[in-house]
């Protein structure tokens, strides 16, 4: 009887293989892309790119990556993104912080309306901004510079939103006692909230770097110097106006995600904590 009670929460060995047999499938169905690139990387120009009957490259062409490398100078273009997108990150995160515990811990007249006001400009698509942003830009003498690229998106309604959400549900008292202690606004603000709020920040810079890494559009029109390309941009030059050197793009794609890879490993706990604690206190 005991043994029977223990196992009524259980599922059935027949659910238990059902739900294994699902998760490999949609497991197998996401790495198939990643698949696909790989051995296209290492495929010849001389090897079919779509036939499934040789998928594998026979043999082997690694050459592929140091002829993209050296191609679409990727080193500097390398470099280039990571300045962006690092500097993007850093100011991304500090700015949606300021503003979010501005909206969440500091009383001021009008902090509601402006706060809707300020969400609201998440329902405009970057696209309607596109032009008005690009005109801006050559009037003030930018375009084809670095703060082109990093300026105009060092801000994010969405990341004030989410770290506003953290702030809320952190514990006043502490903040209290700090304030006892003699800390002003910003001293909070330092060494109490950001430490406490951590894996939401951890989250924002990881969703910020990746969405900075791989951000195309606004590069290719604001950057027309090869020696300000970013990854993205500089990948471009493989796909020609009636064909595409797949291998090479391949290989140049593969080194552009390698960054990503690694940041969301470092930060994946971080991230995962970040996702649970917004669920449960959304």
């Amino acid at each position: 009887m005991k043994t029977r009670h223990s196992r009524l929460g259980e599922p059935s060995p027949v659910t238990r293989a059902v739900t294994v047999a699902l998760l490999v499938l949609v497991g197998l169905t996401m790495a198939a892309p990643l698949v696909w690139m790989v051995a296209t990387a290492l495929k010849s120009p001389d090897q079919p790119i779509l036939d499934p009957a040789r998928l594998l490259p026979r043999p082997a062409y690694p050459q592929n990556f140091l002829q993209a490398w050296n191609e679409a100078q990727l080193g500097r273009a390398f470099l280039n993104s990571m300045l962006v997108a690092g500097t993007i990150t850093l100011g991304t995160v500090l700015t949606s912080a300021m503003a979010a515990f501005a909206f969440a811990r500091l009383a001021w007249r009008g902090r509601d309306t402006v706060f809707l006001a300020y969400l609201g400009t998440l329902m405009i698509p970057a696209t309607v901004t596109l032009i008005p942003l690009f005109i801006l830009m050559r009037e003030l003498g930018w375009v084809n510079t670095y703060q082109a690229l990093i300026l105009p998106a060092m801000f994010s309604p969405y990341g004030t939103f989410m770290l506003r959400q953290f702030f809320l549900h952190l514990p006043v008292e502490i903040e209290e006692a700090a304030r006892i202690d003699g800390c002003g606004h910003f001293g909070v603000f330092a060494r109490v909230v950001l430490p406490l709020a951590k894996p939401g920040v951890a989250t924002l810079g990881i969703f910020t770097f990746l969405g900075a890494w791989t951000s195309f559009l606004w590069p290719l029109v604001v950057t027309h110097r090869q020696e300000l390309y970013v990854l993205p941009v500089a990948l471009s030059a493989f796909q020609e106006l009636h064909s595409v050197q797949w291998p090479l793009l391949m290989a140049g794609s593969l080194i552009m995600i390698a960054p990503m890879l690694l940041i969301f490993v470092l930060g994946q706990r971080f991230f995962v904590e970040g996702i649970q604690l917004g669920a449960v206190k959304g």
